[in-house]
């Protein structure tokens, strides 16, 4: 279990930086409210580590499951032709599909209804507007190159 943890927490560390390098590719900065989704992502998983491995695990697959579907919408917002966005979006959407089925095979519980907390906390993360600056930032640029 320690190995899988490792492993996508690394993985997880790759889609920061991706992330913060595209950003600078395409002339915009990260979020200001990083320190705030870090703090709460910190305090959720500090919550389900005193559950015990099972229950922890189920978090795990229920985050991933989100972040799936978080990154799902940013591939249907972004522009066909900025591929460099879309393959750090979809890599970073299989890399959280993978991390919830390595989970899952460690022996998650099934985590109970309602979701509502969660996927408010999705709902909100997108009216950050990251992805629109980003189209906004690369139609700009597309539009000066041509």
């Amino acid at each position: 279990m320690r190995a899988a943890l490792e492993r996508a927490s690394r993985e997880e560390v790759d889609h920061l930086a991706w992330t913060r390098k595209r950003l600078e590719d395409l002339g915009d900065r990260t979020s200001l409210l990083n320190a705030v989704w870090y703090a709460g992502a910190f305090a959720i998983g500090l919550l389900a580590s005193r559950l015990g491995d099972r229950l922890s695990l189920g978090f795990v697959v229920e985050t991933e499951r989100q972040v799936e579907q978080h990154l799902l919408g940013h591939l249907e917002r972004l522009p066909a032709q900025d591929h460099a966005s879309r393959a750090i979006v979809a890599q970073m959407r299989e890399d959280e599909r993978r991390h919830g089925l390595a989970a899952t095979e460690l022996g998650s519980a099934q985590l109970p209804a309602p979701r509502a907390l969660g996927d408010a906390i999705g709902r909100a993360r997108d009216d950050d507007h990251r992805v629109l600056r980003l189209i906004a930032t690369y139609r700009s640029s597309t539009i000066s190159t041509v």
